[in-house]
């Protein structure tokens, strides 16, 4: 832990039969040497993070033979929230070796491509830093054969056992000594108990070599073989496909640039998902709808799952239970948790999926602001009766209800929330960073977390309801985006989607624009989000923000505020993406 590597490995059993790699028979499961591996990192991007922490443990037969762990100093600040999840700080790393030092000890410990079999809890992400940091010292980066236990859990557990496939909720499962704790060794220990456990349960279904597993991972079922014609027909253009059964009801609906192409990957070994070849099965047609672009496929796709809700489609069938947080329309407003879209955006909050976040969110709000909780209405005889709540005694609230507060002086309090939303969320933000940074000083980490997760669940839900109504509001935006040599145009109304067109050989951008303005539905303004699901405003922010899209026509302002929520988001790294492009700042 003070930053130097620490390596032990005891003798290796002798005559060993090692076979070279997964396409040699024979090679069982338990006299194949595994390396479990686990890192910590700055950030998600392999190339733009840095790895922070190397884990490992060499396995074999069931024996741990070798243990690998070291700090790695980044040499770049370390994220507030990493030290909140981790525990990890930058006091820790100073000391610790750079990772020009630490890789070369880490691949002597891995040893011969030809004989060790990398795993790691989804692989792709521990596995693309290790080759990114490789790449960035021109190192070669052996080609390990590489198993991944969150692979291997979806193909032989089922969801009546696990909820889903976290190495926290697969080592509950598997009763692991070791628990996950964002700590690399821990969770190498933990994720070698759960490849033990699933290593067992292969069993069951006759799987004992590399080999038989490789091909256990490649298998296609009878349905898959029988209804590949299926696909044959298809066109490859963009569209909608959808997978009937035999009394023509939807079963699936997806989506494609092409749709011949997309379809035909259901039937090929590459598709492993339970429930996707059990919905084969009993598919007896495929219909498709080609449309001219690729936006138009992907919302035809949104209102079809949500009008004919396909029971194997598991997103967007029921956009009515998300959850919104807004203000009660009273004298002395509340927030309360409401569903289905408020038709005033102002001060409202959402969407937020799942009861946690909800709550979350409404915590943070009640933190940073004194505003009423209590739910019985407030009048001029309530206020006679009324006793003040535990709130008002802790300086939480400043009672209303029993008329210590008047109308003016809450009206500043609603004012100031609105401002947090829609114009500056900064100091709700500096308030949890600095509350974080002093927890995190005090070794509360829990505390800390828990700071964390109400700050990120409000930040989320005041950025989402941000984007979607600089979208939602406006009474006509018209896009477009080239594609080769031809334009793709879009015309959106109040957020959903009109019409769209491209050109072609034989016509012109102006011929383009016209017929779009012809075919273009007639949206109406019923208030926000009453006319398109937010789910379908959100896919065409993403359209707008993606590379080569140009701004044609507008009624209206399409903006950010300068200090909104959006703006504050990346300073948590809570989103992927890169800052917006696509907006004015205002």
């Amino acid at each position: 832990m003070n930053g130097e590597s620490e390596s032990k490995e005891s003798k290796e059993p002798k005559n060993i039969a090692w076979q070279a790699t997964f396409e040699d028979l024979g090679r069982h499961l338990s006299a194949t040497t595994f390396v479990v591996v686990d890192l910590e990192t700055t950030g998600g991007s392999p190339g733009l993070n840095a790895i922070t922490e190397i884990g490992a443990q060499k396995v074999r037969g069931g024996e741990v033979i070798g243990e690998f762990q070291s700090l790695v100093n980044p040499g770049v600040p370390l994220p507030p929230y990493i030290t909140v999840l981790t525990g990890i700080t930058e006091m820790m790393l100073m000391p610790a070796p750079r990772i020009d030092q630490v890789l070369p000890q880490f691949l002597e410990f891995l040893g011969s491509e030809t004989e060790t079999v990398l795993v790691a809890h989804n692989a792709p992400f521990d596995i693309g830093f290790l080759k990114a940091a490789a790449t960035s010292l021109q190192y070669s980066w052996p080609k390990f054969p590489v198993l991944d236990t969150v692979r291997i859990a979806r193909q032989v557990l089922t969801k009546d056992e696990v909820r889903n496939y976290k190495l926290e909720t697969l080592s509950n499962f598997f009763k692991t000594e070791t628990s996950p704790t964002h700590r690399a060794l821990d969770d190498v220990r933990a994720t070698v108990s759960v490849l033990h456990g699933l290593i067992e349960r292969l069993g069951s279904f006759g799987i004992f070599t590399l080999e038989e597993l490789k091909e256990f991972s490649n298998r296609i079922t009878k349905a898959q073989s029988a209804k590949r014609h299926l696909a044959v027909n298809l066109p490859a253009a963009p569209g909608v496909y959808i997978f009937k059964d035999a009394k023509g009801e939807a079963l699936y609906v997806g989506t494609s640039k092409n749709l011949k192409a997309r379809v035909r990957t259901y039937f090929t070994a590459g598709e492993t998902r339970k429930r996707i070849r059990e919905m084969i099965a009993i598919t007896e047609s495929i219909d498709c709808i080609v449309t001219p672009t690729a936006l138009e496929a992907q919302v035809r796709e949104l209102r079809l799952i949500q009008g004919a809700q396909p029971r194997y489609n598991r997103r967007s069938r029921f956009p009515e239970r998300v959850a919104w947080l807004k203000l009660t329309d009273e004298n002395f407003p509340r927030v309360t948790i409401t569903k289905g879209s408020p038709k005033d955006p102002s001060g409202a909050i959402g969407p937020i999926s799942g009861g946690a976040s909800i709550e979350l969110a409404l915590a943070a709000i009640h933190e940073y602001l004194p505003l009423r909780q209590c739910k019985p209405k407030i009048t001029d005889r309530s206020i006679k009766t009324a006793a003040p709540c535990i709130l008002y005694e802790i300086n939480k609230c400043g009672a209303p209800c029993i008329g210590n507060q008047s109308h003016a002086s809450y009206s500043e309090i609603i004012a100031e929330y609105k401002n947090l939303l829609e114009v500056d969320f900064r100091k709700l933000s500096d308030q949890s960073t600095l509350k974080m940074a002093e927890l995190s000083l005090l070794e509360k980490f829990e505390e800390a977390i828990e700071v964390r997760d109400r700050y990120a669940h409000l930040a989320r839900a005041a950025a989402r309801i941000e984007r979607i109504n600089s979208i939602a509001k406006l009474k006509l935006l018209i896009i477009a985006r080239p594609i080769g040599t031809q334009w793709e145009f879009a015309s959106i109304k109040y957020g959903r989607l009109a019409a769209t067109n491209i050109t072609t050989a034989t016509t012109s951008v102006n011929q383009a624009l016209d017929a779009l303005t012809l075919i273009a539905e007639q949206v109406p303004d019923e208030g926000f989000l009453q006319q398109v699901n937010y789910e379908e405003v959100e896919l065409i922010l993403r359209f707008i923000e993606s590379d080569g899209v140009r701004l044609v026509q507008i009624d209206g302002e399409l903006s950010y505020a300068t200090f909104g929520p959006n703006s504050q988001l990346a300073r948590f790294d809570l989103l992927n993406s890169q800052p917006d492009q696509a907006f004015t700042k205002a």
